[in-house]
């Protein structure tokens, strides 16, 4: 097994010249969507997500276990993916990565877990520098995984008891405490069919890849503002991608993950999700790009308020000054869905409502009323 070195800058040696390469004003400008390959970067630039052009740079680089991140440089400037946290740094606040894989029923992605043995990763199964092999290996670590995301277990490497936890990502010597990080990331281009041995994509050109894409399926659930949220990491310790794989391995079973510092399980059969701590229940719902289309148009539609100084001003989803608990597609889905009616909100101190019949927004503490608009793209 090949040592991987411990952790790569943030643009690798010959990684340089590609940087031109990633184009966020159009992002995935040229490709179209029957050109897709079984993986997609998306960015959040702080009102909607955006397929990244040239991914596959971005992929090939994720998928080193030694690899922590990378530097992407877009006309918004240089963007920081962060690997393991899932999250973007860049010039402003309220940005956002994600990535999404698309396979078909008899599909799944191979997965190498990986540990840090002093300065180099390996891979479960392996020797390390103990030259001791584990006695669970990638496929056995994934299969625990998917049954339990936020749980752990317990192996040997020799006669060395270890306790691996997948919601810190670390292992722990039981003997004399010492921890390891762990590392979970997809092998490059490479799936497995259930029906066939595994079998390996061709590596893509730096021309866009032509692949008949299976359907993307998005797990969501009802917010606190009434807007359908989708599951995404480092958030929940689950994605959409992760419910899916369970669900397709039982579709009347549940799931239990972790979102923050409670824990929660989701039952498939009842569509609905419950905080184990104090019991509050939340509907879930699956959709298909098939059954998408008012969210693709909603990306389309622009929201904005009339600030006091009689300017008009986009509703940006963020935690940073001027930003609020809403975007501009959070607005339009519940305006789609009934368009008389109200949607509540918040930004910093203060709660919203807004009024789709009146096309206005009322501070709830002051009373203050400012008028909103609606602009088609």
């Amino acid at each position: 097994v090949e040592k991987c070195p411990d952790d790569y800058p943030d643009v690798p040696r010959g990684f340089e010249e590609l940087s031109s390469l990633f184009s966020v004003a159009g992002l995935a400008a040229g490709r179209k969507e029957s050109e897709r390959s079984h993986y997609e970067w998306k960015l959040f630039d702080g009102q909607k997500w955006s397929r990244i052009c040239n991914d596959h740079v971005i992929e090939s680089h994720y998928c080193q276990a030694g690899a922590r991140g990378m530097t992407i440089y877009t006309n918004l400037g240089p963007l920081y993916i962060d690997f393991d946290a899932m999250t973007v740094r860049g010039p402003f606040a309220g940005l956002g990565v994600q990535r999404q894989t698309f396979l078909s029923l008899n599909q799944i992605q191979e997965v190498g877990w990986y540990y840090k043995d002093n300065t180099h990763w390996y891979e479960y199964g392996s020797q390390g520098t103990s030259q001791k092999a584990s006695s669970v290996n990638s496929h056995d670590l994934e299969l625990k995984y998917n049954s339990n995301p936020s749980g752990s277990f317990q192996f040997k490497v020799g006669s060395t008891a270890y306790k691996m936890d997948f919601s810190a990502m670390i292992q722990t010597n039981l003997s004399t405490s010492v921890n390891r990080k762990v590392r979970r990331r997809p092998k490059f281009n490479s799936i497995v069919s259930t029906n066939s041995r595994p079998i390996s994509l061709a590596p893509p050109s730096l021309s866009t890849l032509s692949l008949n894409p299976p359907t993307a399926v998005t797990w969501e659930f009802m917010g606190d503002e009434g807007v359908w949220t989708e599951y995404q990491k480092p958030r929940s310790s689950l994605d959409s991608a992760d419910i899916e794989r369970q669900y397709q391995l039982n579709p009347e079973g549940q799931l239990h993950f972790t979102a923050g510092r409670y824990k929660y399980t989701l039952y498939f059969s009842g569509m609905c999700q419950t905080n184990e701590s104090i019991g509050t229940k939340r509907d879930v719902r699956r959709t298909s790009s098939g059954n998408q289309h008012n969210t693709s148009m909603s990306s389309q539609v622009r929201w904005q308020f009339k600030d006091m100084d009689g300017c008009w001003k986009d509703y940006v989803k963020g935690s940073g000054r001027g930003s609020c608990t809403i975007s501009s597609q959070d607005i339009e889905v519940q305006y789609q869905q009934n368009s008389t009616g109200t949607m509540s909100f918040s930004t910093g101190s203060f709660s919203y409502q807004l009024n789709f019949s009146a096309m206005v927004q009322t501070n709830l503490s002051t009373r203050t009323t400012r008028q909103v608009r609606r602009l088609p793209q």
